[in-house]
């Protein structure tokens, strides 16, 4: 389950991520939807909290229960059936666990989990029921970390991951980068955010500042799903970032009602480049419990990308790929 994340007061993105809506109730009074949506939304929010910031839900359509930026979002009945072949790891991330809050699933790279705050909980989330407590206990919650990765001179990137790394503090990153800089055989730095895309006020000048400041190529890696989550707010924070002399990236799943046309890839890959990001990854949906309504199936994921080849250059056309437990890397199909 994600941490709740603590309200500040200081800076304005750290406000509007405590004033994100968690009520279902207040998600559909303000997109004016069906009332009968509610009583659904509190069962499945009881298992997973809703968390969504008024600045995404302003990009909404209201009145529209199928919007495909909602649909990520809001609680549905159908979190609560059980269905086989959907569990709570589907990654296999706890046999992957090398150190609290570290993963080392793939040769060379490592994944950090910084934090389980994240600005939005995604109904899909292969992370919604991650140990964070029992990950990120206690002061010294990296130190264990930190130690590992320092002892495994074969571990050249860090992957910040969470929750959502950018949930952090520009200083709580800022202590967390010099002590990985002590490292010197790690050689790039790679942060997995969604938060330029549904929080872009976060990409502040001390973020931006933190990202000139590292000693290591660096890649973002944001996470839009659809055309109608890059806005104009959205492509500010993006330039701000690539400013910094960074590389964004941007990786999406495939989701049954939000991105499984055409239409709609071709829209977002090309809004996404037109905003200063490349396509980079499609996933196929991880198999976690309560996201099984989101599945699209392999042989269409596969159509959709000879489709999207067909009308886009190469760079522009994401790979398809699915994560498997135990993988030495993600199957690209």
């Amino acid at each position: 389950m994600l941490v709740e994340f603590a309200g500040h007061h200081g800076d304005g993105w750290q406000r509007e991520l405590a004033q994100a809506i968690t009520d279902p109730g207040q998600l559909l009074e303000a997109l004016a939807l069906d009332p009968a949506l509610l009583t659904p939304a509190l069962a499945a929010a009881a298992r997973f909290r809703l968390r969504v910031p008024r600045s995404f839900v302003a990009r909404m359509c209201r009145g529209d229960a199928r919007d495909p930026l909602l649909r990520q979002v809001l609680p549905l009945g159908e979190e609560l059936a059980e269905v086989a072949g959907y569990s709570g790891d589907p990654l296999g991330e706890a046999a992957a666990n090398l150190a609290p809050g570290l993963l080392h699933k793939y040769r060379g790279r490592a994944l950090l989990v910084t934090t389980g705050a994240c600005a939005v909980h995604c109904r899909y989330c292969f992370r919604r029921e991650f140990p964070y407590d029992a990950q990120l206990s206690g002061d010294g919650r990296w130190s264990g970390a930190l130690a590992a990765i320092g002892a495994d001179t074969g571990i050249e990137e860090i992957i910040l991951s969470g929750g959502d790394p950018l949930a952090l503090s520009n200083a709580r990153l800022a202590a967390l980068s010099g002590s990985l800089a002590a490292l010197p055989h790690l050689r790039r730095l790679r942060v997995h955010t969604r938060m330029p895309v549904v929080l872009p006020s976060r990409v502040d000048a001390g973020f931006v500042a933190w990202l000139r400041s590292l000693p290591w190529p660096t890649v973002v890696v944001v996470h839009a799903n659809h055309a109608r989550e890059i806005d104009a707010t959205v492509a500010g924070a993006f330039a701000r970032t690539r400013a910094a002399g960074v590389q964004i990236l941007n990786q999406s799943v495939l989701l049954a009602g939000v991105n499984d046309d055409e239409e709609a890839l071709v829209t977002l890959s090309t809004a996404l480049f037109e905003a200063g990001a490349l396509p980079y990854y499609l996933h196929l949906l991880d198999r976690v419990r309560g996201a099984a309504h989101f599945e699209v199936p392999e042989a269409r994921a596969r159509e959709l990308v000879r489709a999207i080849s067909a009308r886009l250059p190469g760079y522009l056309v994401p790979k398809l790929v699915r994560e498997e437990a135990g993988a030495a890397g993600k199957t690209v199909l």
